[in-house]
């Protein structure tokens, strides 16, 4: 990959793409993970109007840690780049008094945890109207046409995404180039949404680069019979979240009325 070209082209693109829509600039949830990282300086090259919003529910300290820290490196750069902090704790928690817990733990524990990413995309697009900005998307391809590691309308609900195209290990080298602070480049890949420090491999069941690995094996139309032992292990977990995460990679499928019934 000809890491400065890619850069500059994504930079363009977000460019073109926000002056054509006659806004302001970028909004920007920043977690203290690569992909916000790499995206809000992505954004943040581009010269227009970038806010960084830090939007923590119950969120381990570390990842707030490093959240802060990316905004004030940023910021520094940047003097187009600004910064707020949302607590959404106390919203997280009113919400969970509204409404009843049915089914087991696990159930309730994921239909939280895809409540706080939605929680938070509704504050983007707050701040997004307030401010004429669009919401920049950090998914990468992986998690966005691989696995589907994502909430729907939640860290899923964005105004464009500069780095969907992007393979993980792929961020990770703009991220180099960008200079992300160390901690972030080291720290291991977490999506934030349960309040601990548990990774995204924890959850998963496989790493991003096996999870790439898999992603271009299916792609080249192998299937399980083709591996053994643990290549054939991760080929099965892609293969699963792909299945059961499709309907969040297509269009929302629309009940087309037949004409003569109409």
């Amino acid at each position: 990959m000809q890491t400065e070209k890619v850069v500059d082209f994504i930079v363009n693109w977000l460019k073109d793409y926000a002056t054509k829509a006659g806004v302001n600039g970028f909004v920007i949830g920043v977690s203290g993970g690569i992909d916000s990282a790499v995206t809000s300086t992505l954004c943040a090259k581009t010269g227009l109007n970038v806010l960084c919003i830090e939007m923590p529910i119950h969120q381990a300290a570390s990842h707030v840690t490093r959240a802060q820290e990316h905004i004030k490196h940023l910021s520094a750069r940047y003097d187009n780049v600004s910064d707020t902090r949302t607590d959404l704790t106390p919203v997280f928690e009113a919400f969970k008094t509204e409404v009843f817990f049915d089914g087991d733990q696990a159930t309730v524990d994921m239909a939280l945890a895809n409540t706080r990413a939605r929680l938070r995309m509704t504050s983007l697009y707050y701040y997004a109207g307030l401010y004429k900005l669009l919401v920049a998307g950090t998914g990468n391809k992986v998690e966005d046409f691989g696995v589907g590691f994502y909430t729907k309308y939640g860290d899923g609900g964005v105004d464009l995404s500069p780095i969907a195209d992007l393979l993980k290990s792929e961020v990770y080298k703009l991220g180099a180039f960008l200079e992300v602070p160390e901690s972030i480049m080291n720290a291991a890949p977490s999506d934030g949404l349960f309040g601990d420090t548990r990774s995204d491999e924890d959850q998963i069941g496989a790493s991003y680069p096996e999870l790439e690995w898999a992603m271009q094996m299916d792609e080249a139309g192998k299937t399980e019979s083709d591996f053994t032992a643990r290549e054939k292990e991760v080929f099965i977990i892609y293969k699963r979240y792909n299945s059961s995460n499709k309907h969040k990679m297509i269009a929302i499928p629309i009940c087309d009325i037949p004409d003569n019934l109409m």
